[in-house]
Protein backbone atom coordinates (compact mmCIF):
# COMPACT_ATOMS: atom_id res chain seq x y z
CA UNK A 1 0.00 0.00 0.00
CA UNK A 2 2.78 2.14 0.74
CA UNK A 3 4.96 1.92 -2.40
CA UNK A 4 1.13 2.52 -4.17
CA UNK A 5 0.39 5.54 -2.38
CA UNK A 6 4.51 6.80 -3.32
CA UNK A 7 4.21 6.05 -6.66
CA UNK A 8 0.22 7.71 -6.77
CA UNK A 9 2.06 10.91 -5.77
CA UNK A 10 4.69 10.86 -7.55
CA UNK A 11 2.25 10.39 -10.80
CA UNK A 12 0.15 13.55 -9.46
CA UNK A 13 3.40 15.39 -9.29
CA UNK A 14 4.50 14.59 -12.85
CA UNK A 15 1.00 15.47 -14.34
CA UNK A 16 0.79 18.72 -12.49
CA UNK A 17 4.27 19.41 -14.03
CA UNK A 18 2.79 18.28 -17.29
CA UNK A 19 0.13 20.16 -17.34
CA UNK A 20 1.75 23.74 -15.76
CA UNK A 21 3.86 23.40 -18.78
CA UNK A 22 1.13 22.67 -21.22
CA UNK A 23 -0.35 26.08 -19.91
CA UNK A 24 -0.14 29.12 -22.19
CA UNK A 25 -2.47 31.27 -24.49
CA UNK A 26 -3.95 31.87 -27.65
CA UNK A 27 -2.92 34.45 -30.24
CA UNK A 28 -4.99 35.05 -33.62
CA UNK A 29 -2.71 36.24 -36.42
CA UNK A 30 -4.09 38.00 -39.29
CA UNK A 31 -2.32 38.41 -42.65
CA UNK A 32 -3.71 41.77 -45.08
CA UNK A 33 -2.38 43.62 -48.15
CA UNK A 34 -0.50 46.76 -46.87
CA UNK A 35 -2.36 49.07 -49.60
CA UNK A 36 -5.50 47.17 -50.38
CA UNK A 37 -6.26 45.68 -46.47
CA UNK A 38 -7.77 42.40 -47.99
CA UNK A 39 -6.77 39.38 -46.40
CA UNK A 40 -3.55 37.11 -48.00
CA UNK A 41 -3.16 33.39 -47.79
CA UNK A 42 0.31 33.26 -46.09
CA UNK A 43 3.15 31.00 -44.71
CA UNK A 44 4.75 31.20 -41.45
CA UNK A 45 7.55 30.26 -40.50
CA UNK A 46 7.33 29.93 -36.35
CA UNK A 47 10.05 28.83 -33.80
CA UNK A 48 9.85 28.60 -30.01
CA UNK A 49 12.61 29.95 -27.99
CA UNK A 50 14.63 26.92 -28.58
CA UNK A 51 14.62 27.39 -32.45
CA UNK A 52 12.14 24.42 -33.25
CA UNK A 53 9.93 24.97 -35.82
CA UNK A 54 5.97 24.66 -34.32
CA UNK A 55 3.15 22.96 -36.42
CA UNK A 56 -0.43 24.35 -35.98
CA UNK A 57 -3.37 21.54 -36.09
CA UNK A 58 -5.22 21.85 -39.23
CA UNK A 59 -2.47 23.76 -41.36
CA UNK A 60 -0.65 21.87 -44.14
CA UNK A 61 3.22 21.55 -42.58
CA UNK A 62 6.34 21.16 -44.40
CA UNK A 63 9.80 21.01 -42.53
CA UNK A 64 10.11 24.22 -40.60
CA UNK A 65 6.58 26.19 -42.24
CA UNK A 66 3.03 26.04 -42.12
CA UNK A 67 0.53 27.95 -44.37
CA UNK A 68 -2.68 29.14 -44.17
CA UNK A 69 -5.42 31.04 -45.82
CA UNK A 70 -5.53 35.02 -43.89
CA UNK A 71 -6.22 34.08 -40.36
CA UNK A 72 -4.99 31.46 -37.86
CA UNK A 73 -5.50 30.95 -34.32
CA UNK A 74 -2.06 29.91 -32.73
CA UNK A 75 -2.79 27.93 -29.36
CA UNK A 76 0.58 27.68 -27.79
CA UNK A 77 2.50 27.13 -24.69
CA UNK A 78 4.05 30.07 -22.34
CA UNK A 79 6.99 31.22 -23.58
CA UNK A 80 9.11 33.00 -26.43
CA UNK A 81 8.62 33.12 -30.23
CA UNK A 82 9.98 34.35 -33.44
CA UNK A 83 8.32 34.24 -36.43
CA UNK A 84 8.59 34.92 -40.46
CA UNK A 85 5.92 35.37 -43.01
CA UNK A 86 6.32 35.36 -46.59
CA UNK A 87 3.72 35.45 -49.35
CA UNK A 88 5.63 34.86 -52.19
CA UNK A 89 9.04 36.77 -53.64
CA UNK A 90 6.57 39.47 -54.62
CA UNK A 91 6.20 40.38 -50.96
CA UNK A 92 8.31 41.93 -48.37
CA UNK A 93 9.74 39.44 -45.51
CA UNK A 94 7.90 40.18 -42.50
CA UNK A 95 9.72 39.07 -39.19
CA UNK A 96 9.12 39.70 -35.43
CA UNK A 97 8.73 37.80 -32.11
CA UNK A 98 5.94 37.45 -29.00
CA UNK A 99 5.53 36.48 -25.93
CA UNK A 100 2.97 34.07 -24.58
CA UNK A 101 1.42 34.05 -21.29
CA UNK A 102 -0.65 31.82 -19.53
CA UNK A 103 -4.20 32.65 -20.41
CA UNK A 104 -3.28 35.06 -23.19
CA UNK A 105 -5.62 35.83 -25.49
CA UNK A 106 -4.61 38.67 -28.10
CA UNK A 107 -4.73 39.71 -31.99
CA UNK A 108 -1.63 40.56 -34.17
CA UNK A 109 -2.59 41.52 -37.59
CA UNK A 110 0.36 41.33 -40.02
CA UNK A 111 0.44 43.56 -43.00
CA UNK A 112 2.39 42.69 -46.11
CA UNK A 113 4.11 45.16 -48.70
CA UNK A 114 4.12 44.07 -52.26
CA UNK A 115 7.12 45.69 -53.82
CA UNK A 116 5.51 43.79 -57.44
CA UNK A 117 3.29 42.00 -59.62
CA UNK A 118 4.68 40.10 -62.01
CA UNK A 119 1.19 38.72 -63.17
CA UNK A 120 0.02 42.09 -63.63
CA UNK A 121 3.05 42.81 -65.66
CA UNK A 122 2.19 39.51 -67.57
CA UNK A 123 5.10 37.63 -65.99
CA UNK A 124 2.96 34.30 -64.00
CA UNK A 125 5.48 31.76 -61.84
CA UNK A 126 5.69 28.25 -62.05
CA UNK A 127 6.80 25.25 -60.44
CA UNK A 128 8.03 22.39 -62.21
CA UNK A 129 8.56 19.92 -59.33
CA UNK A 130 5.95 19.70 -56.07
CA UNK A 131 5.49 16.49 -54.01
CA UNK A 132 2.90 18.40 -51.61
CA UNK A 133 -0.47 16.52 -50.76
CA UNK A 134 -2.80 17.44 -53.50
CA UNK A 135 -5.92 18.11 -51.05
CA UNK A 136 -3.32 21.14 -50.57
CA UNK A 137 -2.74 22.53 -53.58
CA UNK A 138 -4.65 25.35 -53.86
CA UNK A 139 -3.55 27.13 -50.56
CA UNK A 140 -0.53 26.20 -51.17
CA UNK A 141 -0.37 28.28 -54.44
CA UNK A 142 -1.96 30.90 -53.28
CA UNK A 143 0.18 31.31 -49.91
CA UNK A 144 2.94 31.57 -52.02
CA UNK A 145 1.57 33.51 -55.21
CA UNK A 146 2.03 30.71 -57.64
CA UNK A 147 0.10 29.76 -60.75
CA UNK A 148 1.21 26.82 -62.51
CA UNK A 149 2.55 23.46 -60.75
CA UNK A 150 3.43 19.96 -61.65
CA UNK A 151 2.92 17.55 -58.75
CA UNK A 152 5.44 14.38 -58.99
CA UNK A 153 2.65 11.37 -58.72
CA UNK A 154 4.34 8.78 -59.57
CA UNK A 155 8.49 7.65 -59.96
CA UNK A 156 10.20 4.37 -59.80
CA UNK A 157 9.10 3.29 -57.01
CA UNK A 158 5.80 4.40 -56.87
CA UNK A 159 2.98 3.46 -59.61
CA UNK A 160 0.65 6.28 -59.75
CA UNK A 161 -2.27 6.22 -57.31
CA UNK A 162 -5.31 7.01 -59.53
CA UNK A 163 -8.10 6.80 -56.39
CA UNK A 164 -5.95 10.02 -55.36
CA UNK A 165 -6.44 11.70 -58.43
CA UNK A 166 -9.04 14.49 -59.21
CA UNK A 167 -11.96 13.13 -60.71
CA UNK A 168 -11.79 16.10 -63.39
CA UNK A 169 -8.89 14.94 -65.34
CA UNK A 170 -4.97 15.47 -64.87
CA UNK A 171 -4.98 19.39 -64.99
CA UNK A 172 -7.16 21.67 -62.18
CA UNK A 173 -7.78 25.20 -63.27
CA UNK A 174 -8.78 27.57 -60.11
CA UNK A 175 -10.95 29.82 -60.31
CA UNK A 176 -8.40 32.82 -59.54
CA UNK A 177 -6.66 31.92 -62.88
CA UNK A 178 -3.57 29.23 -61.14
CA UNK A 179 -3.54 25.39 -62.42
CA UNK A 180 -1.84 22.50 -61.03
CA UNK A 181 -1.16 19.36 -63.36
CA UNK A 182 -1.22 15.83 -60.75
CA UNK A 183 0.41 13.58 -63.30
CA UNK A 184 4.00 14.29 -63.39
CA UNK A 185 6.58 11.30 -62.57
CA UNK A 186 10.05 10.98 -62.73
CA UNK A 187 12.10 8.55 -63.88
CA UNK A 188 14.82 8.27 -61.51
CA UNK A 189 17.68 5.75 -61.86
CA UNK A 190 21.98 5.75 -62.42
CA UNK A 191 21.61 7.78 -65.03
CA UNK A 192 20.20 10.77 -63.19
CA UNK A 193 16.54 12.14 -62.54
CA UNK A 194 14.03 13.12 -65.89
CA UNK A 195 10.73 14.80 -65.04
CA UNK A 196 7.70 14.05 -67.30
CA UNK A 197 5.40 16.65 -66.95
CA UNK A 198 1.96 17.46 -68.48
CA UNK A 199 1.46 14.15 -70.03
CA UNK A 200 -2.07 12.78 -70.39
CA UNK A 201 -0.87 9.11 -69.09
CA UNK A 202 1.53 7.95 -66.51
CA UNK A 203 4.48 5.86 -67.92
CA UNK A 204 4.74 2.19 -66.10
CA UNK A 205 8.37 2.00 -64.93
CA UNK A 206 8.13 -0.88 -63.12
CA UNK A 207 10.46 -2.90 -65.20
CA UNK A 208 13.23 -0.90 -65.33
CA UNK A 209 16.28 -1.66 -63.73
CA UNK A 210 19.17 0.80 -62.59
CA UNK A 211 20.65 0.85 -66.12
CA UNK A 212 18.25 -0.76 -68.36
CA UNK A 213 16.51 0.40 -70.16
CA UNK A 214 18.47 3.66 -70.96
CA UNK A 215 16.21 6.61 -69.24
CA UNK A 216 15.55 7.40 -73.39
CA UNK A 217 13.17 4.09 -73.37
CA UNK A 218 10.81 5.81 -71.20
CA UNK A 219 11.51 9.50 -72.37
CA UNK A 220 10.14 8.75 -75.49
CA UNK A 221 7.24 7.27 -74.36
CA UNK A 222 6.27 9.67 -71.82
CA UNK A 223 6.85 12.37 -74.74
CA UNK A 224 4.38 10.16 -77.00
CA UNK A 225 1.45 10.84 -74.10
CA UNK A 226 1.87 14.65 -74.49
CA UNK A 227 4.45 14.85 -71.80
CA UNK A 228 7.31 17.96 -71.54
CA UNK A 229 10.69 16.28 -70.78
CA UNK A 230 12.57 18.23 -67.97
CA UNK A 231 15.83 17.44 -66.52
CA UNK A 232 15.95 17.85 -62.34
CA UNK A 233 19.89 17.97 -62.40
CA UNK A 234 21.43 19.10 -65.08
CA UNK A 235 24.46 17.88 -63.92
CA UNK A 236 23.46 14.16 -64.02
CA UNK A 237 25.81 11.48 -66.11
CA UNK A 238 22.89 10.91 -68.43
CA UNK A 239 22.82 14.92 -69.51
CA UNK A 240 24.55 14.26 -73.06
CA UNK A 241 22.34 11.10 -74.18
CA UNK A 242 19.22 13.18 -73.17
CA UNK A 243 20.70 16.38 -75.26
CA UNK A 244 21.86 14.32 -78.32
CA UNK A 245 18.84 12.55 -78.69
CA UNK A 246 16.80 15.95 -78.44
CA UNK A 247 14.34 14.91 -76.26
CA UNK A 248 14.41 17.52 -73.60
CA UNK A 249 12.15 20.68 -73.56
CA UNK A 250 14.10 22.17 -70.85
CA UNK A 251 16.97 22.09 -68.00
CA UNK A 252 16.20 22.70 -64.14
CA UNK A 253 18.83 25.70 -63.62
CA UNK A 254 17.43 26.46 -59.76
CA UNK A 255 16.70 22.83 -58.55
CA UNK A 256 16.30 20.83 -55.62
CA UNK A 257 19.65 21.73 -54.61
CA UNK A 258 19.17 24.84 -53.66
CA UNK A 259 16.97 25.49 -50.37
CA UNK A 260 15.61 28.21 -49.18
CA UNK A 261 18.19 27.99 -45.69
CA UNK A 262 20.78 26.23 -47.78
CA UNK A 263 22.42 23.97 -50.22
CA UNK A 264 23.11 20.64 -51.56
CA UNK A 265 27.09 21.06 -52.23
CA UNK A 266 27.42 18.22 -53.88
CA UNK A 267 26.38 16.46 -57.11
CA UNK A 268 24.72 13.70 -55.58
CA UNK A 269 25.89 10.93 -58.08
CA UNK A 270 26.31 13.16 -60.73
CA UNK A 271 29.22 14.51 -62.61
CA UNK A 272 31.09 16.19 -59.98
CA UNK A 273 33.21 19.16 -60.45
CA UNK A 274 36.87 18.11 -60.56
CA UNK A 275 39.35 20.11 -60.23
CA UNK A 276 37.27 23.73 -61.08
CA UNK A 277 37.52 26.03 -58.64
CA UNK A 278 34.07 26.26 -57.52
CA UNK A 279 33.95 25.26 -53.46
CA UNK A 280 31.53 26.49 -50.78
CA UNK A 281 28.21 27.47 -50.96
CA UNK A 282 28.11 28.46 -54.48
CA UNK A 283 29.64 25.86 -56.29
CA UNK A 284 27.50 23.11 -57.21
CA UNK A 285 24.78 26.01 -58.33
CA UNK A 286 27.78 27.60 -60.76
CA UNK A 287 29.03 23.91 -62.11
CA UNK A 288 24.97 23.80 -62.97
CA UNK A 289 25.09 27.21 -64.72
CA UNK A 290 28.35 26.15 -66.74
CA UNK A 291 27.17 22.83 -67.74
CA UNK A 292 23.73 25.10 -69.42
CA UNK A 293 26.42 27.42 -70.93
CA UNK A 294 28.18 24.21 -72.84
CA UNK A 295 24.77 23.36 -73.84
CA UNK A 296 23.81 26.72 -75.34
CA UNK A 297 27.50 26.94 -76.98
CA UNK A 298 26.41 23.90 -78.31
CA UNK A 299 23.91 25.76 -80.61
CA UNK A 300 21.30 23.85 -78.28
CA UNK A 301 18.56 26.41 -77.18
CA UNK A 302 16.95 24.68 -74.35
CA UNK A 303 15.11 26.88 -71.90
CA UNK A 304 16.33 27.14 -68.15
CA UNK A 305 13.95 26.04 -65.80
CA UNK A 306 13.48 25.66 -61.87
CA UNK A 307 11.51 23.27 -59.39
CA UNK A 308 11.18 23.56 -55.73
CA UNK A 309 11.02 19.50 -55.14
CA UNK A 310 8.67 20.53 -51.77
CA UNK A 311 7.95 17.46 -50.28
CA UNK A 312 11.25 15.78 -50.43
CA UNK A 313 13.47 18.59 -49.52
CA UNK A 314 12.81 21.47 -47.19
CA UNK A 315 11.31 23.64 -49.74
CA UNK A 316 8.56 25.49 -49.73
CA UNK A 317 6.43 25.35 -52.75
CA UNK A 318 7.76 27.47 -55.33
CA UNK A 319 10.64 28.64 -53.64
CA UNK A 320 12.62 27.96 -56.94
CA UNK A 321 10.44 29.04 -59.63
CA UNK A 322 9.97 30.34 -63.40
CA UNK A 323 8.37 32.84 -64.52
CA UNK A 324 6.81 32.83 -68.37
CA UNK A 325 5.72 35.80 -70.14
CA UNK A 326 1.85 35.38 -71.03
CA UNK A 327 0.85 38.84 -70.93
CA UNK A 328 -3.07 39.17 -69.78
CA UNK A 329 -4.00 36.10 -71.77
CA UNK A 330 -2.92 33.79 -69.10
CA UNK A 331 -3.81 29.53 -69.48
CA UNK A 332 -1.58 26.49 -68.85
CA UNK A 333 -1.35 25.83 -72.32
CA UNK A 334 -0.14 29.24 -72.83
CA UNK A 335 2.16 29.11 -70.12
CA UNK A 336 3.60 25.90 -71.62
CA UNK A 337 4.10 27.19 -74.84
CA UNK A 338 5.93 30.17 -72.85
CA UNK A 339 8.18 27.48 -71.57
CA UNK A 340 9.27 25.86 -74.86
CA UNK A 341 9.89 29.45 -76.28
CA UNK A 342 12.48 30.39 -73.04
CA UNK A 343 10.26 33.14 -72.97
CA UNK A 344 11.47 32.78 -69.43
CA UNK A 345 13.16 34.16 -66.08
CA UNK A 346 14.23 31.32 -63.48
CA UNK A 347 14.77 32.66 -59.77
CA UNK A 348 14.65 31.47 -55.96
CA UNK A 349 14.48 35.82 -55.25
CA UNK A 350 15.43 38.52 -57.45
CA UNK A 351 12.48 39.43 -59.99
CA UNK A 352 13.91 40.15 -63.00
CA UNK A 353 11.44 41.53 -66.41
CA UNK A 354 14.23 41.94 -68.85
CA UNK A 355 13.42 43.54 -72.87
CA UNK A 356 16.00 43.44 -75.73
CA UNK A 357 14.77 46.19 -78.78
CA UNK A 358 11.33 45.40 -77.02
CA UNK A 359 11.81 41.17 -76.86
CA UNK A 360 11.44 38.74 -74.94
CA UNK A 361 14.03 35.64 -73.77
CA UNK A 362 14.49 33.04 -76.36
CA UNK A 363 14.13 35.76 -79.27
CA UNK A 364 16.44 35.62 -82.25
CA UNK A 365 18.37 38.25 -83.47
CA UNK A 366 19.65 38.05 -87.10
CA UNK A 367 22.07 39.68 -89.04
CA UNK A 368 23.98 39.18 -91.92
CA UNK A 369 27.53 38.32 -92.39
CA UNK A 370 29.58 40.93 -91.74
CA UNK A 371 26.96 43.70 -89.73
CA UNK A 372 27.93 44.06 -86.20
CA UNK A 373 24.62 43.79 -84.28
CA UNK A 374 24.77 46.42 -80.66
CA UNK A 375 21.56 45.39 -78.60
CA UNK A 376 20.46 47.32 -75.99
CA UNK A 377 19.28 45.59 -72.75
CA UNK A 378 16.57 47.22 -70.59
CA UNK A 379 15.50 45.37 -67.24
CA UNK A 380 13.20 46.16 -64.43
CA UNK A 381 14.51 44.58 -61.07
CA UNK A 382 12.97 44.33 -57.49
CA UNK A 383 14.69 42.39 -55.02
CA UNK A 384 14.23 41.28 -50.90
CA UNK A 385 18.22 40.75 -50.53
CA UNK A 386 20.91 42.75 -51.57
CA UNK A 387 22.47 42.97 -54.59
CA UNK A 388 25.93 44.30 -55.76
CA UNK A 389 25.60 44.25 -58.99
CA UNK A 390 24.07 42.23 -62.18
CA UNK A 391 26.17 40.47 -64.86
CA UNK A 392 25.83 40.34 -68.73
CA UNK A 393 26.92 37.09 -69.90
CA UNK A 394 27.85 36.35 -73.45
CA UNK A 395 28.47 32.54 -74.49
CA UNK A 396 28.91 31.82 -71.31
CA UNK A 397 31.32 34.23 -69.89
CA UNK A 398 30.89 37.74 -68.14
CA UNK A 399 31.18 40.73 -70.18
CA UNK A 400 29.90 43.28 -67.73
CA UNK A 401 29.48 43.89 -64.28
CA UNK A 402 27.71 46.61 -63.76
CA UNK A 403 26.70 48.00 -60.19
CA UNK A 404 23.66 48.06 -58.70
CA UNK A 405 23.66 51.40 -58.34
CA UNK A 406 24.95 52.32 -62.24
CA UNK A 407 21.89 50.52 -63.70
CA UNK A 408 19.55 52.28 -61.25
CA UNK A 409 21.47 55.65 -62.55
CA UNK A 410 20.98 55.43 -65.96
CA UNK A 411 17.11 54.15 -65.59
CA UNK A 412 16.95 50.35 -65.86
CA UNK A 413 18.72 50.21 -68.85
CA UNK A 414 22.18 47.84 -69.28
CA UNK A 415 25.20 48.53 -71.16
CA UNK A 416 24.57 47.31 -74.88
CA UNK A 417 26.45 43.99 -75.96
CA UNK A 418 27.73 43.67 -79.50
CA UNK A 419 28.05 40.69 -82.08
CA UNK A 420 29.96 39.78 -85.04
CA UNK A 421 29.48 36.66 -84.70
CA UNK A 422 26.43 34.08 -83.78
CA UNK A 423 26.10 34.15 -79.90
CA UNK A 424 23.77 34.11 -77.29
CA UNK A 425 23.53 36.37 -74.23
CA UNK A 426 21.59 36.68 -70.54
CA UNK A 427 21.51 38.78 -67.19
CA UNK A 428 21.94 37.32 -64.21
CA UNK A 429 21.97 38.76 -60.84
CA UNK A 430 23.33 37.06 -57.62
CA UNK A 431 22.19 38.21 -54.02
CA UNK A 432 24.50 38.67 -51.35
CA UNK A 433 22.83 36.06 -49.51
CA UNK A 434 25.71 34.01 -47.48
CA UNK A 435 23.60 30.66 -46.56
CA UNK A 436 22.56 29.84 -49.53
CA UNK A 437 22.73 30.60 -53.63
CA UNK A 438 19.84 33.28 -53.91
CA UNK A 439 20.15 34.52 -57.38
CA UNK A 440 17.83 35.36 -61.10
CA UNK A 441 18.57 34.79 -64.44
CA UNK A 442 17.17 35.31 -67.74
CA UNK A 443 16.35 33.16 -70.44
CA UNK A 444 18.90 33.45 -72.87
CA UNK A 445 18.86 35.45 -76.21
CA UNK A 446 20.32 34.63 -79.15
CA UNK A 447 22.23 36.16 -82.21
CA UNK A 448 22.43 34.47 -85.77
CA UNK A 449 24.76 35.61 -88.49
CA UNK A 450 24.29 34.80 -91.80
CA UNK A 451 21.36 32.29 -90.17
CA UNK A 452 24.15 30.36 -88.43
CA UNK A 453 24.10 29.11 -84.69
CA UNK A 454 27.07 29.26 -82.47
CA UNK A 455 28.95 25.89 -82.21
CA UNK A 456 31.72 25.99 -80.03
CA UNK A 457 34.45 22.74 -80.36
CA UNK A 458 35.37 23.15 -76.60
CA UNK A 459 31.59 23.03 -75.53
CA UNK A 460 31.24 20.03 -78.14
CA UNK A 461 33.90 18.51 -76.66
CA UNK A 462 33.18 18.97 -73.21
CA UNK A 463 30.09 16.68 -73.81
CA UNK A 464 32.16 14.41 -76.23
CA UNK A 465 34.38 13.43 -73.00
CA UNK A 466 31.56 13.21 -70.84
CA UNK A 467 29.67 10.75 -72.84
CA UNK A 468 32.64 8.45 -73.22
CA UNK A 469 33.09 9.11 -68.96
CA UNK A 470 29.41 7.78 -68.63
CA UNK A 471 29.99 4.97 -70.76
CA UNK A 472 32.73 3.78 -68.56
CA UNK A 473 30.57 3.78 -65.74
CA UNK A 474 27.81 1.49 -67.28
CA UNK A 475 26.91 -1.64 -64.83
CA UNK A 476 25.16 -4.10 -67.16
CA UNK A 477 25.75 -8.09 -66.67
CA UNK A 478 23.13 -8.80 -69.94
CA UNK A 479 25.38 -8.63 -72.85
CA UNK A 480 22.17 -8.32 -75.17
CA UNK A 481 20.92 -5.22 -73.22
CA UNK A 482 24.29 -3.49 -72.49
CA UNK A 483 24.71 -3.43 -76.54
CA UNK A 484 21.55 -1.66 -76.73
CA UNK A 485 22.71 1.24 -74.63
CA UNK A 486 25.88 1.53 -75.39
CA UNK A 487 24.48 1.98 -78.79
CA UNK A 488 22.69 4.61 -77.41
CA UNK A 489 25.79 6.22 -75.72
CA UNK A 490 27.64 5.71 -79.35
CA UNK A 491 24.93 7.75 -80.91
CA UNK A 492 25.11 10.69 -78.54
CA UNK A 493 28.81 10.49 -78.92
CA UNK A 494 29.17 10.98 -82.34
CA UNK A 495 26.51 13.33 -82.42
CA UNK A 496 29.01 16.04 -80.61
CA UNK A 497 31.78 14.57 -82.82
CA UNK A 498 29.83 15.65 -85.35
CA UNK A 499 29.38 18.92 -83.24
CA UNK A 500 33.19 19.59 -83.14
CA UNK A 501 33.58 18.72 -86.97
CA UNK A 502 31.04 21.70 -88.32
CA UNK A 503 31.30 24.63 -84.92
CA UNK A 504 32.62 27.96 -85.85
CA UNK A 505 33.73 29.25 -82.30
CA UNK A 506 36.91 27.82 -79.78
Amino acid sequence: MRRAAISLIVTLLFSSAALAARRGGQLEVLVVDRDTGKPLAARMHLKNAAKRPRKVPGAPFWHDHFVFDGKITLELPRGNYTFEVECGPEYAVRSGHFEINDDADDTKKVDMKRHVDMAAEGWWAGDLHVRRPLKDLPLLMRAENLHVAHVVTWDNRHRLDRTKQPAGGPLVVLQDRRCYHTLGGVDRRAGGSLLMLGGTAPVDLSGATAEFPSSLHYARAAKKAGASIDAERIFDWDLPLWAAHGLLGSVQIANSHMHRGGVIAHEAKGKARDKLPYPGTHGNARWAQQIYFHLLNCGLRLPPSAGSASGLVPNPVGYNRVYVFCGQDFSYQRWMKGLAAGQVVVTNGPLLRPLVEGQLPGHVFDAEAGQTLELEIALKLATRDKIDYLEIIKNGRVVHEVPLREWAKNKGRLPPVSFKQSGWFLVRAVTNVHSTYRFAMTGPYYVEIAGKKRVSRASAKFFHDWVFERARRLKIADTKQRKEVIAEHRAARDYFARLMDRANAE
